[in-house]
Order: structure tokens, then C-alpha cells, then sequence
């Protein structure tokens, strides 16, 4: 303890001389990777520019039907106010570049092999050159940690047994099985090669700005617990099962492996994600019913303000599993300003930005999409929904979908294959899909809007194929 709280007192110390920028050195075991140098500092000032560590991550590249793991670049820093970032590309001559998310309209200023920018907000970003996405860099820009204690906060802490600090460094660890009621602190510059576990738990709060980077598993288990809270790490994946009131904020997250799902829900109630970021070697989001020894459906979920980016299968995806004889009922959930950064998905089944694929005798109702931008995926669909009977995962098809509603949906690209709406047959429906603003390469799809033929189905002027049993799909 005596080595963390030196480094604590140090890093206060930086914090005191230039509150508007704070840098967390890596630990020396932590994997780095040198193909990035970033730097940034107060905008507007002579201040030295403070180093970021730049850690090497993994992601899935698929080619064809293949998959690759790739090393790609994570580095992470908080600031206040207005940040200046310098990004110095040392594995390629820079000949282009692009900041992503393109809905925040960051223009890098590029001289030679280095980049410039300013944030004004925290941001979350894909710093891409020469149209690279795999060894690129992704860069976490934080709010300024309010939670980190001082010196003397943390000597006081140490004798409460329902608060656990993990500083700075690196630690070996198998998992960490957190209690009701525990507080559990994860500081800036550590990595916790492990899991950190709440289950069968109440009122627990887990948070700071380090990694929780395991190999080949999800680093943050929520499970059968409630009133929980996670913000502000980095890992692997954030699953949650069988839970009530759970708050997600702030967590970034990427995965590499098979089934490397990022924010899973299982037969949760009342789960919200905040200011999150995903890019994963599965869905990026899922809401399930019944499923992997947890039961019940799923009520009120929220995904707002995220970042998602799909290596495999789908950036949205609910419905699909349960058990058959359970009837259950998937409702009231809410994405709203969301950006779309890529997906890629071969398999016809498994497509889809917008996918809900409902089996098992689900119900799936009260659906909201809300201002989301999708930017140029590699492959797949924007809108796939479907009750479907896929006998890999399902033992019947689902009961019905009803009452889904789009509204500012921008799609900007010309890789979108034939988007999907179908029923299954006269007693399980597809009824009330509702477009209000759909935007396709600037065009809005409406059933008046110019240049549609009066013998076109407004659904043709956005390639999206109305199947059977379907009823009530409206764009305005």
C-alpha cells in the first residue's frame, strides 16, 4: 500500500498543477503498442504537452469467412474544458486520416505524420490513417474523474472493509467477487488481468478509470443482483443477467474472440447504458429473455449516447432466445443518439444494424429508435425484423413484434443489402413499425416524397422488402 499511495500523491500532484488534463502512465507489464504516439494538453496554452500510454488491444478482423485476430491501439485520458490532441503515426506515412464518430465533425489538422485535434466534451474515437480500421487507434477521452480519492481519503478508506482500492500497476488476479453493499475503486493506469464479479449482490458500486482486461472472457459480470452501478472502466465485455436497476456509464469495451458479445441483457428490468462505447467480435448490444441460466423477460432498457461497432454480427440485436414454453415478453426499450461506426456479417440470418429476430415464443413490443447515425458498413443490413423459427437457438418461433418506431435515422452508404420486415404466419405478426424521419444518403423516405412512382411501395424507395403477416408499417 505504501508504493500506491506514493503514486497517488504524485498523480495529485499533476492533477494540482494542471487540473484541465489528466494522464495515467501504463504499468510496466501492461502490453503497449508503439504504432501511435498521443499527447495532449489545456487548448489554448503553452503547457507541455503530457504523454498518453498507448496499450495494445485485440480485435477480430474477418476476411471472407475467416477470422484474424488483429492488434489494434487503446489510450485513454480525462481533461475539462477544451483538450488538444496530438496523434504522431509511427508504423505508416500518414497520406490520409479521419476522426470517427463523422456525426461529431472532428477535421484532424494534419503535418507530416502527425494529426491534431480539439475536443471541446468528452468524446469517444476511432483515429483512423489511410482508411485503416484495424490498426487503428481508439481514444477515450474522459471527464475528469471526481470519484478518485486523495491521499487522506484513501488512508481513511483502508479501514473500511466494504471499500476495496485497486491502484495503479498491474495485477494478476482470478476473480474478484464483489459483496452487497461494497464500493470497489479501480484507478487510472491499472490493469486487473482478471474478472471483477457481482452476483447475487445489492447496492454495489464499481468504478475509476483502469482497464479490466481478461483473456478471452468479459471482464465485468453483473448477475441475479440489483442496484448496481459500473462507470467509467475499460474491458472486455459487461454482460448482465437476471438483474434489476443497473446503471452503465461511461464503460468502453473491446472484444476479439468468439461469442465476444459487449453489452449483453438477460431477463434484466430496469438497465440503462450511458455514454458507452463497444466494438466487438459479436453483437455489440443484445436484449434476451431467458438464456445462459437466466430467466424471466425483459422491461425497460435504455442505450444512449453510445458508440457501437460490430467486427461480427449485429450492432442491435434483441430477441431470439428463451424457452419455448415460458411465453415471455420483451418491452419498453429505448435507443436514442447512437453512432454506427461498421459492421460486417456474411451469415443472411445475422444481419442487420437494426435487428430484432424473435423466436421462442417471444413477444417483443414498445420498441424506440431515436437519432442514430449509421455510417458505411462493410456488410449486412440496416433493418432486419423478423419472428423466425431458427432451429440453432430456437425451439418455436416467436408470438409477435409489435409496435416498433424509428424516428432521425440516418444511413449515409452503398453497402446495405435488402433490409427486411416479415412475419411468420397469421397468428404470429409483425404490427406497427413506424418510420418518422428516415434518411438514406441524404434523401428522407416518406410515402410522399419526390420522385417516387405512385406504384412503388415507399418501402422500395429504402430497399426494404414487406414480407407476409405483416400489418401497419408507416413512413412519414
Amino acid at each position: 500500500m505504501k508504493k500506491t499511495l506514493l503514486a497517488l500523491t504524485a498523480l495529485c500532484a499533476a492533477v494540482a498543477a494542471d487540473a484541465a488534463v489528466v494522464t495515467y502512465p501504463a504499468p510496466a507489464e501492461a502490453a503497449l503498442l508503439d504504432h501511435f504516439a498521443v499527447e495532449v494538453r489545456a487548448a489554448g496554452t503553452a503547457d507541455a504537452w503530457q504523454p498518453v500510454s498507448v496499450y495494445r488491444v485485440k480485435v477480430d478482423e474477418v476476411v471472407d469467412t475467416r477470422h484474424k485476430v488483429t492488434d489494434s491501439s487503446m489510450a485513454y485520458f480525462d481533461f475539462d474544458g477544451t483538450a488538444e490532441v496530438r496523434v504522431i503515426s509511427r508504423s505508416r506515412h500518414v497520406e490520409s486520416a479521419r476522426v470517427r464518430p463523422s456525426s461529431y465533425e472532428i477535421e484532424p489538422v494534419v503535418s507530416g505524420d502527425t494529426l491534431t485535434f480539439t475536443l471541446d466534451r468528452p468524446r469517444q474515437l476511432s483515429v483512423e490513417v489511410n482508411g485503416e480500421i484495424f490498426d487503428n487507434l481508439q481514444l477515450f477521452a474522459n471527464p475528469i474523474d471526481t470519484e478518485a480519492p486523495t491521499v487522506r481519503e484513501l488512508r481513511k478508506l483502508r479501514k473500511d472493509k466494504n471499500y476495496i482500492y485497486i491502484g495503479p500497476g498491474y495485477h494478476k488476479i482470478d476473480t474478484l467477487h464483489v459483496r452487497s453493499g461494497q464500493r470497489v475503486y479501480v484507478a487510472g493506469g491499472a490493469v486487473v488481468d482478471g474478472i471483477i464479479d457481482i452476483s447475487d449482490a445489492e447496492d454495489v458500486r464499481l468504478s475509476g478509470r483502469g482497464m479490466v482486461y481478461p483473456h478471452r472472457t468479459a471482464g465485468i459480470y453483473v448477475s441475479r443482483s440489483r442496484r448496481v452501478s459500473v462507470s467509467g472502466l475499460f474491458t472486455t465485455q459487461c454482460p448482465v443477467g437476471q438483474s434489476d436497476s443497473v446503471s452503465i456509464d461511461n464503460v468502453k469495451l473491446i472484444s476479439y474472440y468468439g461469442w465476444g458479445d459487449g453489452f449483453n441483457v438477460f431477463a434484466s428490468n430496469n438497465v440503462s447504458y450511458n455514454n458507452c462505447f463497444a466494438r466487438t467480435s459479436d453483437d455489440c448490444t443484445t436484449i434476451y429473455a431467458t438464456r445462459k441460466n437466466f430467466q424471466g423477460g425483459c422491461r425497460n432498457i435504455r442505450f444512449e449516447n453510445m458508440v457501437l461497432w460490430a467486427d461480427v454480427a449485429h450492432p442491435i440485436m434483441i430477441g431470439l432466445h428463451s424457452e419455448t414454453e415460458r411465453h415471455e415478453v420483451i418491452e419498453d426499450a429505448l435507443y436514442r443518439n447512437i453512432d454506427v461506426l461498421d459492421m460486417k456479417e456474411k451469415q443472411i440470418d445475422y444481419q442487420g444494424v437494426f435487428a430484432i429476430c424473435c423466436g421462442d415464443d417471444i413477444t417483443v413490443r414498445r420498441i424506440r429508435f431515436e437519432d442514430v447515425r449509421v455510417e458505411n458498413f462493410r456488410q449486412g443490413r440496416l433493418i432486419d425484423i423478423r419472428i423466425c423459427y431458427n432451429k440453432k437457438y430456437c425451439t418455436a418461433p416467436g408470438m409477435a413484434v409489435e409496435d416498433i418506431y424509428f424516428k432521425n435515422i440516418f444511413y449515409n452508404g452503398d453497402r446495405s443489402e435488402l433490409s427486411m420486415i416479415i412475419g411468420y404466419d397469421d397468428t404470429r405478426k409483425v404490427r406497427g413499425v413506424h418510420f418518422d424521419n428516415l434518411v438514406i444518403n441524404g434523401e428522407k423516405i416518406f410515402d410522399k416524397m419526390p420522385g417516387k412512382p405512385g406504384w412503388y411501395k415507399t418501402a422500395d424507395m429504402a430497399r426494404i422488402f414487406i414480407g407476409e403477416h405483416v400489418e401497419d408499417v408507416t413512413f412519414e
